[in-house]
């Protein structure tokens, strides 16, 4: 497809994105990256300390936190953030469940980019409604595959069930994004995979049937990635739950969550790594879940408590929690769901008893996995609109 970006358009995010690109290609020639397995297990405690030793308050924290920020949306070359543009929504298609239904949706994340998904809303009470947003992995088998999983429809139709509108949604190259050709494996997938998740928050925010004050993300894996990444650099995200993730000696293999300068700059002085950028979501809640076969099996001794010791600096350990699954795996299984479902009513408000059993035990069984194809926005019946850009486009960086 050809690029149907306007002057107006042009001058305001090029100038603004391509400037960044330029300006840190003068500086930093070579990004320092930090993929996959980094650093080893007893460098990575190491490091911890070394931050540690950088605040003593929450105040001195807070300034930390902030050069976080920074650093993530400097090396996703997203600072200053452009200017957004109307979010234009598309929502079609809803059907009517046991509890809670689902919508088709669209929205514009830049001029002609479509950020796709599917909405979940509860059909009791009259709201505004706690909002969740569902990032997922790297689940690429068509069988199981990104937001059209079956742990992923049953998270998101329990969600809306106990009162919230959840929103998941493709990550770049994935569901709808396939189609029209765009790919996962790009140089800069971080980077508008962020601008993404940002503008999910803007669009549950404009929502009249969404709480703005009652926002929450939560994904594993590389949808883990993207909870503790959107939490740190958007506050108006309340609780962030990210999966099988945060890890200190790991900083994900994909180029969504470690192909560009996130987490390390010389020339800015700037070093972090996940388990800070997942603290930088203190004092509002957090919940980490973990694994015994992954790169998370150390949370409990080394990730959480490094965490919590943050949270305290505000008065509010209670506020960070782990739920740790040493025999289990890397996935968002019903295991490890149950936890996320008790965080999330006990701060956000929402309602357990709308999917406990007679017995007091959350069930699932009322939810209705549908097929891959009523999931998808757009068809032979919604075609993409006329404007929509593909991978090709003249964006505001190259692909």
């Amino acid at each position: 497809m050809r690029s149907v970006w306007t002057c107006v358009v042009v001058g305001a995010i090029v100038a603004s994105w391509s400037g960044s690109v330029q300006a840190a290609a003068k500086t930093e020639e070579k990004p320092e990256l930090c993929v996959g397995n980094y650093q080893t297990e007893a460098q990575a405690k190491e490091q911890l300390a070394r931050f540690a030793g950088t605040y003593s308050n929450a105040a001195e924290w807070q300034q930390r936190a902030q050069r976080i920020r920074e650093g993530i949306l400097r090396g996703a070359e997203l600072l200053p953030l452009p200017k957004k543009c109307p979010l234009n929504p598309i929502v079609h298609s809803k059907r009517e469940y046991q509890g809670y239904s689902v919508e088709n949706v669209a929205f514009e994340s830049l001029p002609g980019v479509f950020v796709t998904g599917n909405l979940y809303r509860p059909t009791k009470g009259t709201g505004p409604f706690a909002g969740i947003l569902c990032p997922h992995g790297h689940w690429s088998k068509p069988e199981d595959y990104g937001r059209f999983r079956p742990d992923m429809q049953k998270r998101c139709a329990v969600f809306a069930r106990m009162g919230a509108v959840v929103f998941a949604y493709d990550m770049v190259g994935y569901g709808d994004g396939a189609k029209a050709g765009w790919e996962h494996r790009q140089p800069k997938a971080f980077q508008l995979q962020l601008w993404n998740s940002i503008r999910a928050v803007d669009y549950l925010t404009s929502r009249a049937d969404v709480d703005p004050k009652r926002i929450a993300v939560t994904g594993a894996s590389g949808g883990g990635t993207q909870s503790f990444m959107l939490t740190a650099v958007d506050d108006r995200v309340a609780v962030s739950m990210p999966v099988v993730m945060v890890s200190a000696h790991f900083f994900g293999g994909c180029v969504c969550e470690s192909g560009m300068p996130v987490h390390k700059s010389t020339k800015h002085n700037y070093e972090t790594s996940n388990v800070e950028i997942a603290a930088a979501a203190a004092p509002r809640p957090l919940l980490l879940v973990s694994d015994g076969q992954d790169w998370t099996k150390n949370t409990r001794e080394v990730e959480y408590p490094h965490i919590r010791n943050v949270y305290s600096l505000f008065g509010a350990a209670d506020k960070v929690e782990y739920a740790h699954f040493p025999d289990e795996g890397h996935d968002y299984g019903l295991s490890k769901r149950l936890p996320a479902y008790q965080f999330l009513a006990k701060h956000l408000g929402m309602s357990l008893t709308e999917v406990q059993d007679a017995n007091g035990k959350i069930s699932e069984d009322f939810v209705t996995i549908e097929p891959n194809d009523k999931l998808y926005v757009f068809d032979q019946d919604h075609p993409r609109p006329a404007h929509a850009v593909g991978p090709k486009a003249d964006l505001p960086w190259n692909w």
